[in-house]
């Protein structure tokens, strides 16, 4: 029945894109996510995954309205859409920006991930697989993001109830947040007569070159030498 109605829902989409042109924000929004959290692929589309954060970072709307279409996902009775979700939230929680961050971080969001464990709501009939997953992302959030104090608090009541009886070990992959962008003024942007002379230092066979190369990158980007 749900999947029923999600094709039906994307046909009414595709149509009104073949009539009217192509959809606007919302619906485009929407468009994404339904392919990014297809439960009928035995995959994940990847690069639906990267239109939909693009989509959320373009449109104006997009920060406050992304995090509810994927409430509703994760929040499915079908465990892979619920999943897929799932991974989606934490693609946009590390590319979207510091606005749908700060919606994320919202007790009103947060209550929706809270849904899915708690036997009083979701978490009578959600898959084991989806809780776990649940409390993996929101424990991974209290290591990431040690300042946004309603994530660990929400985090800490549901330890509290006996609802998460103890920290997931994270994966390795996961243990540390995403790196951060290199600086839109880099060193082998900024000027092209450094860039050369940089790129024939770390060419070079003498360690001195090498030092002197590694000297110039840590002024630039702030970084202790060894």
């Amino acid at each position: 029945m749900a999947a029923t109605a999600l094709a039906a829902g994307a046909g009414a989409v595709a149509g009104t894109q073949s009539a009217q042109g192509p959809p606007g924000p919302a619906a485009s929004l929407e468009l994404w996510l339904n392919k990014a959290t297809d439960p009928s692929m035995s995959e994940q589309d990847w690069s639906a995954i990267q239109n939909f954060c693009e989509q959320v970072n373009t449109d104006p709307n997009g920060p406050t309205h992304a995090p509810w279409l994927l409430a509703h996902k994760i929040q499915s009775p079908q465990e892979k859409e619920a999943l897929y979700a799932l991974t989606v939230l934490e693609m946009c929680m590390n590319h979207c920006g510091e606005k749908f961050h700060s919606e994320v971080a919202k007790f009103r969001f947060l209550n929706e991930l809270i849904k899915v464990l708690s036997p009083k709501y979701l978490g009578s009939w959600a898959t084991e697989k989806v809780k776990g997953r649940v409390i993996e992302i929101l424990f991974s959030w209290t290591v990431w993001f040690p300042e946004d104090i309603k994530i660990r608090d929400a985090y800490q009541m549901l330890k509290k109830q006996g609802i998460i009886k103890q920290d997931p070990k994270l994966p390795v992959d996961k243990i540390l947040p995403p790196p951060s962008p290199w600086p839109k003024s880099s060193i082998f942007d900024a000027d092209e007569e450094k860039s050369k002379l940089l790129t024939r230092l770390l060419k070079s066979n003498h360690p001195e070159d090498l030092q002197a190369a590694v000297l110039k990158v840590a002024v630039v980007y702030g970084i202790t030498p060894f």
